[in-house]
């Protein structure tokens, strides 16, 4: 008789997105992606996991990391974990390791003691992942609203900060992402035929919208309503674009509009520019930049710029060629699946 593949699943649980990967004999061969609004309640958690629930069928063992515990709905972030902890051994009985960052893979009990191990570790995982696979690299994850920075050296992860408050200081963690960032979180203003004109500091337009307008976002990764709810196109992103600016869609040209939303687009690549020349710091001039997430256009860019060569997160995965690129936007939940195979 064929022996039976070992399966593992890789769950990243986001407060805007659950990811969910399936690896087997430790190569991904399914991924996905679902909008979860956990800020809406932890029902739309539920609704996910049944959602997802073919991806990790059969599994032999789950493996978790989270960010959620960040949402508003919870009181705190020793709350969130606690609260997702609970929803993750209702819903699998079965074996089951959380990731604990500095603290390895560990049981459900041993999770709630490490709480701020825990919480918003899914970097740590993906960095682990990267070390044991480049040994020496600037490691950009740019999702729907955060971009993680870290550096790796010598096969370890080269971290300064561990907890979010510690890496937004030291610039391993920059609050902005590929689609969710909010236009006035780039900038405080846009040049308009000349002029350098203040923003209203409202959200009629997200980061997407520039995107979009460029060509360069690809809609399946932008999976939450637009600002008014209204269609995702270009004319419709252009709309939303003029409102930053008190103006309608009809009083600039297309072109006019793509170079506002370059302007956008540019403002976003210097802030995670600032913060990866740091980070780099101690790495040598030929280490590459690895880069995952849905925003690898933004991070390939960050790799011109620096003058280092980019390498995409997908080419050193063990991963079936129909799910790479899916892979690597997952790669938090690429990197517990695959990290977890020695606990088998």
């Amino acid at each position: 008789m064929e022996k039976r593949k070992s399966i593992i699943a890789g769950f990243d649980i986001g407060g805007a997105h659950l990811k969910v990967t399936r690896a087997e004999d430790g190569r991904i061969v399914e991924a996905v992606t679902i909008a979860t609004p956990l800020w809406q309640g932890l029902d739309k958690l539920t609704s996910a996991f049944d959602e997802a629930a073919p991806i990790y069928a059969d599994a032999d063992l789950n493996a978790f990391t989270m960010t959620g515990e960040l949402a508003d709905i919870f009181p705190s972030r020793d709350a969130g974990v606690a609260a997702l902890l609970d929803e993750i051994s209702t819903r699998f009985p079965g074996e089951k390791l959380i990731y604990a960052g500095r603290s390895g893979f560990v049981r459900v009990e041993e999770a709630a003691r490490l709480s701020t191990d825990v919480a918003s570790a899914n970097w740590h995982a993906t960095a682990s992942l990267v070390a044991k696979r480049a040994g020496d690299a600037l490691f950009v994850d740019m999702g729907s609203t955060t971009t993680d920075i870290i550096a790796v050296s010598n096969g370890t992860v080269a971290n300064e900060g561990y907890t979010d408050a510690e890496r937004l200081l030291t610039g391993e963690l920059v609050y902005t992402g590929f689609t969710r960032t909010f236009l006035f979180g780039v900038a405080a203003s846009a040049p308009v035929r000349g002029r350098l004109t203040p923003l209203m500091n409202e959200y009629f337009a997200s980061i997407a919208d520039a995107h979009r307008i460029l060509g360069v976002l690809d809609e399946k990764d932008d999976r939450h309503a637009s600002a008014d709810g209204k269609e995702k196109t270009i004319d419709g992103s252009m709309a939303r674009l003029a409102r930053m600016i008190g103006r309608d869609a009809a009083d600039l040209t297309p072109p006019e509009w793509r170079e506002v939303a370059r302007w956008f687009s540019e403002q976003q690549l210097r802030k995670i520019h600032d913060a990866a020349s740091l980070v780099a710091g101690p790495l040598a001039r030929d280490a590459p930049i690895v880069g995952a997430g849905t925003g690898r256009w933004q991070i390939r860019r960050l790799a011109e710029r620096m003058e280092r060569r980019f390498v995409d997160f997908a080419d050193i995965i063990p991963a079936n060629d129909t799910v790479r690129g899916e892979a690597s936007s997952v790669a938090p939940a690429s990197a517990v699946a695959l990290l977890a195979g020695s606990q088998l």
